[in-house]
């Protein structure tokens, strides 16, 4: 599933910065305020939102990124923010007064932010009688001592993202990449100037494609790893179900000229002659649980019970791309998530139908698994993969 979120890495130093933490930092606040409660009531994506508030704003590019940190930080840890505040809130405070108050935690309690100008700027940005609440509940949570009461809490994940990655990757590797993905996504640049994780590119160099062969990738969108495959000389095939998405690779295509063939058909339908691809590629829809950091509000929107309906789909992919490949050839399959039912599960029962058998798991920085190799969250984003040899 790739990602088209960017966060910007904000310089907490950078003078810029100090000066909107001000008092006449209201303005910046109240718009965080806004986007924060869009998302949480309108159910709003945070990186379409966000953009377009910004684009109408008259505010400087400091105080963009400020904002930018302000709400894609304090949707990440809204969980954490919420008891931060809960503890000094009597009665449940409106939708505006609730982002305040989360934005302002936000600032205490994650950007350090000194006390007087959060909470004093927060509170110019509300309007109404809910500003004496907001200044009261925020100077208390400046003063009081914290003591979380569960690790989920405290790095503000839901229980069941927790648990399932605690179950996948052991209580300290776990921590650790939950930690990872609650701070801004690091950005790589290839050498042709895409920018584009260390995980994604990982997966282009594991299928290892060669000048002459034909590869396809059918989950193609936004193209990163389409144009990353054709920088080997394969001929690559590359495409989605929706049009909009479809122009997105067709976008990156023209702009890095790289030479790949574009279609637009839902991956289970595909349009290309069956038995003609040294590889296909199925970077499958999933839950995202590796790239949370990309999607500040993902870890929120995706539900546990998306998991078995994102695997069945995962297999009816791989099954028909299989279809694609020449006997011997290869499919890769990766997701940027974690989880027995969308990574192992998929490769055991596609291997048990006997059309494909395990081939050899990519080296490098990939952990090797039963079926599967896995990248942790760390300085990149997580991911499953597994690579298949057709049978037949």
């Amino acid at each position: 599933m790739s990602s088209s979120e960017t966060d910007q890495t904000l310089d907490v130093s950078d003078p810029a910065v100090s000066e909107s933490r001000s008092g006449r930092g209201a303005e910046s606040r109240r718009l965080a305020i806004e986007a924060v409660r869009r998302i949480e009531v309108n159910g709003s994506y945070a990186n379409i939102l966000l953009p377009s508030m910004l684009d109408k704003a008259d505010l400087s590019p400091e105080d963009n990124r400020f904002v930018s940190y302000l709400v894609y930080g304090t949707t990440r840890m809204k969980r954490s923010c919420d008891f931060l505040v809960d503890r000094f809130v009597v009665g449940e405070p409106d939708d505006q007064i609730r982002a305040a108050l989360r934005v302002g935690a936000y600032q205490l309690a994650f950007l350090k932010t000194p006390p007087h100008a959060a909470v004093s700027a927060t509170v110019e940005a509300v309007e109404g009688p809910g500003r004496s609440m907001v200044n009261a509940v925020l100077r208390r949570v400046s003063e009081a001592p914290v003591e979380y009461p569960s690790p989920q809490i405290e790095l503000s994940y839901p229980d069941w993202v927790y648990k399932l990655l605690v179950d996948e990757l052991g209580y300290d590797t776990a921590i650790k990449a939950m930690k990872a993905m609650n701070e801004p996504a690091m950005v790589r640049v290839r050498d042709d100037g895409y920018v584009q994780d260390y995980a994604s590119q990982a997966v282009v160099s594991a299928i290892d494609a060669k000048a002459g062969d034909l590869v396809i990738d059918i989950c193609a969108a936004p193209g990163g790893k389409a144009t990353g495959l054709a920088k080997s000389g394969a001929t690559v095939i590359a495409g989605d179900r929706r049009a909009s998405r479809a122009n997105l690779i067709a976008q990156n295509v023209e702009r890095l000229g790289s030479d790949v063939l574009l279609y637009v058909a839902d991956g289970r339908h595909l349009p290309i002659q069956p038995g003609v691809a040294d590889c296909v590629l199925v970077d499958a829809p999933c839950s995202g649980l590796g790239s949370l950091r990309r999607r500040a509000d993902a870890r929120w929107r995706v539900q546990a019970e998306d998991v078995d309906r994102l695997a069945e789909l995962q297999l009816e992919l791989i099954d028909s791309a299989l279809e694609l490949v020449k006997p011997g050839g290869r499919l890769v399959y990766s997701v940027c998530t974690f989880g027995q039912a969308e990574g192992e599960g998929v490769v055991a029962k596609v291997i048990e139908g006997g059309k494909a058998q395990l081939s050899e798991l990519p080296e490098g920085r990939w952990v090797p698994r039963t079926n599967t190799a896995m990248l942790v969250p760390g300085d990149s984003d997580g991911m499953m993969i597994s690579c298949l040899k057709k049978v037949g």
